[in-house]
Parts: structure tokens; C-alpha cells; sequence
């Protein structure tokens, strides 16, 4: 008996021996599909950033899918067929996901991560909520402000950028051009909405408008600012020449491209997004312009500025929710890679230690954009059930208004006021998106 339990004992240690040197299996990673909106050349740089992550985390293998819009996010959340991670350039339909659960609420992962909401200035923490849940977090930000060429204001005799919407007045018409038949050859500032990045909510906040009163009703017949800036932006059109500008603007260039309008010299001021500056040092690293904020019509807003941004979630029905949220902390929290990602697409860096970042390569007319982005008076679009539909309502009706279709401005925002409340109505009341 002795001998057979020495002789198992043996062949135990001996199979122990082998188990030991023998290499272990390691589990194959988590596999994570990253749906985001960017392309080309931002795209690159995203890709290069989560790189980085998986390098550190071999756990996890990303699959990163660019060029991705809200319609194919909404689609695949229906199919349920959506990815890992999700990342949408409109922070607007934050109200949208948050609100039909299409994104999962992020609060119970932030606590158990020590994530708290202190980390992001008051304007993001309001576009990634909605209806009391955090389904989103800001991914860089996109702040607005003047870029101005600096050439075209010295040949006008402009000292520096305009302060007010009086200078802002003045300073569009010294700069605009008009050929021998009375056309448009080159524009001071086009106030066209549809052009660019020209729409309500940008426009209305150096005027101090907002959308709702203290009990959430639509407020755009009774707040002044609308009054006035609508009354503005048309007597503008009208100056140019509606008829005038649509047919400069339809030799313009596309947006995006080298021959974007401000770039190339032809319309002297624009309403832009920090982006802009990256696209003219890779497109037109020549240029002499200068950045500012635009110009107020109340003084005390001067400096402040609209704000959204590139927002990331989690789609409801994932499958690895632990693993997706590590990697949207990772990219949303760490100062390292907001301001390695900041640098190469020169979008805002959105928490707000990295916009205080060393590693953040100085560039003055980025800084403009900085100090916006940190201006307690800056501020975003409304968050509402409907999503984007909702400024989609408004920019509709200031469509018609800049074409002379509406002939009574206070009947017209009356009208709009009842159809922005309906809407809402009507989506809280939907279901999933």
C-alpha cells in the first residue's frame, strides 16, 4: 500500500511538473466595436488614440468604424444591432437617447469609477444629460467664435475685430465688395442662415436669448433677443440682397474643403467652430487671420460663446458594458488623452484640468477658443425630448423669415412658440428611438 501511494505521489508531482511548464492558455480580448463621426484625417487621430489604449490594455481589441451620423446610430439601436461604444458629433439628440434609454445611464458606472460631474464645466455636463440621467459624457468640445483676415481688415482700415453688433455692422459693410452690376465679389461677414456654420443657436447667444420660460414653455415671441436679432440678421440680408447672396454662395466652396469661403479670401469675417484652425494650417498655413469672440449686443456678454461638442455613450443591450465603459472613462476622463487628441484635431479639450494641460501645444489663435470654452456665460442648444428637431424647428422658421416668406415677426415666433411645445409634447410620449 506503501509503495502504490509512494508511486501515485510521484506521478502527481510529475504531472504537476509538466502542468507548470507548460504554457497557459490565455483568453482570446473582448472585442469592442467603437462607433464615431469622424473622417480622413481627424479619423486617423482617433484611431492612433485608441491604439494607445488598447496597447496598454491588451485585455480589449477595438474595432473603430468613422463617418458614422445619428440616423445610423438610431437604426442600429432599433435593429438592435448596435456597437460597443457609440460617439455622435450632435449633442443635441442628447435628450433623445437619455430619454428613451437608447443610451444606458452612465451614473451608477461613474460613482462605482469615482467619476464625478465636477470634472466637466456647467455647459457639458448640461448637453450629456437629460430627464435626470447622465447617458453621455463630452468627448472634446466644440466652441464658436469670429475668425477675421487680417489682411482684408488692414486694406479696409479696421484696426482689430469688432466688440459689439454695432462695429460688427460697420466693419461687414466696409469689407464687403460688390462687381459693376451690383453682385457680391467678396463679403464682410455673411449672416445667411443655412451657410456653413450659420444657425439659430449660434447666432442668438451673443444677443442673450434663450428658449423657455421657468416652466419650460416656449419663449421665442416674448423674449426680446429674438426680436431683435431676427430683426437684425434681415435687415443684414436685405443690405447684401437675398437674391445677391444666394448666388455668391453658390460659387462658394464646399465648407470643408481648401476652398472654403473665409480661407480663400472671400467672405473677410465667418462664424466658425476651433476646428478651423487646424483645417488652415493644413489648407492655407499663409493665411493672416486672427480669432475672436463674436461681437455682443449686450456688453457684458462679450467673450462668452455657444458650445457643444462631440458626445460618447453606451448603447442599451451591449454586451460588454464593463469593458465599453473602462475604455469611454478612459477617453473621456484621462488628461493625457484629451489633450494628445486636442492637439491633433484642435477640437476643445473638455474636462476641465486638460484644458489647463502642459502637454496643450500653445497656439494663439486656439486660445481664443479656450477662454470661450471657460466663460461661465457661454452656453449650448436647448436639450429637449424632440432631439435636434427641435432647433431644427426654429431654423426652419428663420429660414422663411430671411426670404421675406413671413410677414409678421411676433405672429410667426407665436405660431413657432405652440408648435416647439407640441413637438415635445408629442416625444415624450414616444417610445425607443
Amino acid at each position: 500500500m506503501k509503495r502504490v501511494a509512494l508511486v501515485a505521489a510521484l506521478l502527481a508531482l510529475v504531472l504537476a511538473g509538466a502542468a507548470a511548464g507548460a504554457p497557459r492558455h490565455r483568453s482570446a480580448p473582448t472585442k469592442l466595436t467603437v462607433w464615431v463621426g469622424w473622417s480622413a484625417r481627424e479619423l486617423a487621430a482617433f484611431k492612433k488614440l485608441a491604439a494607445e489604449y488598447q496597447k496598454a490594455n491588451p485585455d480589449v481589441s477595438l474595432s473603430v468604424v468613422g463617418s458614422i451620423n445619428d440616423d445610423k446610430i438610431v437604426a442600429a439601436i432599433r435593429a438592435g444591432t448596435a456597437p460597443d461604444v457609440v460617439s455622435s458629433f450632435n449633442s443635441y439628440n442628447v435628450g433623445i437617447y437619455c430619454g428613451t434609454g437608447g443610451w444606458i445611464d452612465l451614473s451608477s458606472l461613474m460613482k462605482q469609477s469615482g467619476i464625478s460631474t465636477s470634472m466637466f464645466p456647467p455647459t457639458t455636463n448640461y448637453y450629456t444629460q437629460y430627464g435626470g440621467k447622465k447617458c453621455a459624457l463630452p468627448l472634446l468640445a466644440d466652441t464658436y467664435g469670429l475668425y477675421y483676415n487680417k489682411t482684408l481688415f488692414k486694406k479696409a482700415g479696421i484696426a482689430g475685430p469688432p466688440k459689439t453688433i454695432a462695429e460688427l455692422t460697420a466693419d461687414a459693410k466696409k469689407l464687403t465688395v460688390r462687381n459693376s452690376d451690383g453682385s457680391l465679389k467678396q463679403v464682410g461677414i455673411d449672416p445667411f442662415i443655412g451657410f456653413y456654420e450659420n444657425v439659430p443657436e449660434r447666432w442668438i447667444l451673443p444677443w442673450g436669448g434663450t428658449y423657455t420660460d421657468s416652466s419650460g414653455k416656449a419663449h421665442l415671441a416674448t423674449d426680446p433677443a429674438w426680436t431683435k436679432w431676427l430683426t437684425w440678421q434681415k435687415q443684414m440680408i436685405d443690405w447684401y440682397g437675398y437674391k445677391n447672396l444666394v448666388k455668391f454662395q453658390a460659387g462658394l466652396g464646399d465648407e470643408f474643403s481648401a476652398s472654403n469661403a473665409f480661407e480663400v479670401g472671400k467672405v473677410a469675417m465667418n462664424l466658425d467652430g476651433e476646428w478651423r484652425v487646424a483645417f488652415i494650417k493644413a489648407e492655407h498655413p499663409t493665411l493672416d487671420y486672427g480669432t475672436a469672440p463674436m461681437p455682443a449686443a449686450n456688453p457684458s456678454l462679450y467673450g462668452s460663446g455657444y458650445i457643444n461638442g462631440t458626445i460618447i455613450g453606451i448603447p442599451k443591450n451591449g454586451k460588454h458594458t464593463q469593458q465599453a465603459w473602462d475604455f469611454v472613462k478612459w477617453v473621456t476622463t484621462n488628461t493625457h488623452a484629451l489633450a494628445e487628441f486636442s492637439n491633433a484635431i484642435k477640437n476643445v479639450p473638455s474636462t476641465t484640468a486638460s484644458t489647463h494641460s502642459k502637454e496643450l501645444v500653445p497656439d494663439t489663435h486656439f486660445a481664443t477658443f479656450l477662454k470661450i470654452f471657460a466663460n461661465p456665460k457661454s452656453g449650448t442648444s436647448p436639450i429637449e425630448a424632440s432631439g435636434a428637431s427641435y432647433t431644427n424647428l426654429v431654423q426652419n422658421f428663420a429660414t422663411k423669415w430671411q426670404a421675406g416668406q413671413v410677414k409678421d415677426l411676433h405672429g410667426g415666433l407665436v405660431t413657432l412658440d405652440k408648435q416647439l411645445d407640441a413637438q415635445v409634447s408629442q416625444a415624450k410620449g414616444g417610445g425607443v428611438p
